[in-house]
């Protein structure tokens, strides 16, 4: 019994992994945003038009298959992903990137009550640093002409809890989890598609770039990613503290491509929140262990 526990203990590490370098790519997500022409509705047609053909060819044998729960799944990420490329048009990419990560917060209070879970008092303590250290990034930054594409950026937040809920529940396991990503990113091109079609005439070949690079690997590649690591049982607040790396990450990319240097404040606040983080996950896997060995058979 000892050894089927161990694997799927190493199967438990390696979705954690998966979603991890899922937030890395992501973390790239705000720079190419800002740095191209396009509009953020142009841009979100682009963007997931060439992810959805990414998560599509990914994850074709895994069938493409919708049932209710998954439709409303594909409708939340279409709407969290054109809310996020509109708010980090209009506000700065900390503040966008800040404001949707409000999604723990909602997270942290539905997921007891929707899947009856027991609530550990490491995981307020984590989101309560986590958002502590966030904080203290962005301490100066929330200025009050950013109020549109903030609003935009706590919709994305709000939408992108509710994503993370409905993938946890038992009916996702019944298709093909990345059809939520497939079939979103078609409903984004559908709702964007005017604006996409618009500006073909005008796109440069930087922003074509920008706009592949987006699509197929911050998003197409990495939304694959995260979807895995989820099928294969991290929970939904697991996922949202390791994603806390995303906005850690965001600004150092800022930072190298832009020459935007980061504030002492922001360089403390993104301390607090990789050692919250990791001090979690160590947790985690130290739990998981000690229960593993106390149920291992003993002579």
């Amino acid at each position: 019994m000892a050894e089927p526990k161990r694997k799927a203990l190493s199967t438990h590490t390696t979705a954690l992994l998966f979603v991890f370098a899922a937030a890395f790519l992501w973390s790239t997500g705000g720079l190419f945003i800002k740095w191209n022409s396009l509009s953020g509705l142009e841009l979100s047609c682009y963007r997931s038009f060439l992810a959805m053909i990414t998560v599509a060819i990914l994850t074709r044998h895994e069938g493409f298959g919708l049932n209710r729960l998954m439709a409303a799944a594909s409708l939340l990420y279409a709407v969290l992903l054109i809310l996020f490329v509109l708010a980090t048009k209009q506000t700065t990419a900390a503040n966008a990137i800040f404001l949707q990560y409000t999604s723990s917060v909602y997270v942290l209070i539905l997921e007891p009550i929707i899947y009856k879970e027991k609530f550990r008092a490491r995981d307020l303590i984590t989101v309560v640093v986590c958002l502590g250290g966030m904080a203290l990034f962005f301490v100066g930054q929330l200025r009050p002409q950013d109020i549109t594409g903030n609003i935009f950026a706590l919709a994305s937040g709000f939408c992108f809890a509710l994503y993370f809920l409905v993938l946890r529940h038992p009916r996702a396991r019944e298709v093909n989890r990345a059809s939520s990503v497939i079939y979103g990113n078609l409903l984004a091109v559908i709702m964007t598609a005017p604006w996409g079609i618009a500006a073909l005439a005008s796109i440069t070949v930087h922003d074509a770039l920008s706009a592949t690079y987006l699509g197929v690997v911050q998003l197409g590649i990495a939304y694959t990613l995260f979807t895995y690591g989820m099928a294969h049982g991290v929970r939904s607040l697991d996922a949202g503290i390791i994603c806390y790396i995303e906005p850690v990450l965001n600004p150092l990319w800022v930072f190298l491509v832009l020459g935007e240097r980061p504030s002492r404040w922001a360089l403390l606040g993104g301390a607090i929140i990789i050692a919250g983080v990791i001090s979690h996950m160590l947790l985690d896997a130290r739990g998981k262990r000690r229960a593993t060995t106390l149920e291992a058979p003993h002579g």
